[in-house]
């Protein structure tokens, strides 16, 4: 966290800070956090109380910001899913209608985290938000290195290269570290975004001599 996202404030009462706070930051009250560091009695009830606070978001702003994007879009969407944050950094996506967020291939995921991405950047130029649904990301991860693994072999076989889908920056980096240490091949993106794809080269030319 960092000092963008602590304030030191003096008021009469915790819910004002909470309040301003939240203003200030562009974020629901039930987001930020009030410890009272110092507190000025009242002078026989002549002078109101005054408290200096520390507020903090019970969050990171961005990920804060990204769930309550999110929250709207899904609203608009008329989705039964609710977004949460995770221990890992990203929000997550859970609930009825998990799978039409996820979409084919994750396509839809996606497209909402480039969406997502794009309004919040116009309020804060922080780190990227990564969205999630149910560890589906964890499970693409394991797909895309099988994926590698058998085009590997495939180029190899047949000595020429093999071409894979279209896929995003993140996919391509799985993809490009799974055959890092292939000694039989090698890897180069090529295309241009939104289709930019993996190519995987085998080392040697024409069919391979351990073919059968």
């Amino acid at each position: 966290m960092n000092d963008n996202e602590v304030l030191v404030l003096d008021v009469p009462a915790v819910e004002e800070a909470r309040k301003t706070a939240a203003v200030q930051w562009g974020l629901d009250p039930r987001d930020v956090d009030v410890k009272v560091i110092e507190e000025e009695k009242s002078f026989f009830g002549l002078l109101g109380r005054k408290l200096r606070v520390e507020v903090r978001p019970v969050a990171p702003l961005v990920l804060l910001r990204g769930r309550n994007i999110l929250e709207k879009l899904l609203l608009l969407m008329d989705l039964s899913v609710t977004p949460e944050i995770t221990e890992e950094g990203r929000l997550n996506l859970s609930g009825q209608d998990a799978g039409i967020i996820i979409g084919k291939y994750g396509e839809t995921l996606k497209s909402m985290e480039f969406i997502v991405n794009l309004i919040a950047r116009d309020v804060d130029e922080g780190e990227k938000i990564y969205l999630d649904s149910d560890g589906y990301r964890q499970r693409r991860e394991l797909s895309l290195q099988r994926l590698a693994l058998a085009a590997a072999r495939k180029a190899v076989r047949k000595g020429k290269p093999t071409y894979l889908e279209p896929m995003t920056s993140w996919e391509r980096r799985i993809v490009h570290m799974t055959l890092k240490e292939n000694s039989e091949v090698e890897t180069r993106s090529v295309g241009e975004t939104p289709s930019r794809k993996v190519v995987v080269w085998p080392l040697r030319s024409g069919p391979s001599s351990r073919r059968r």
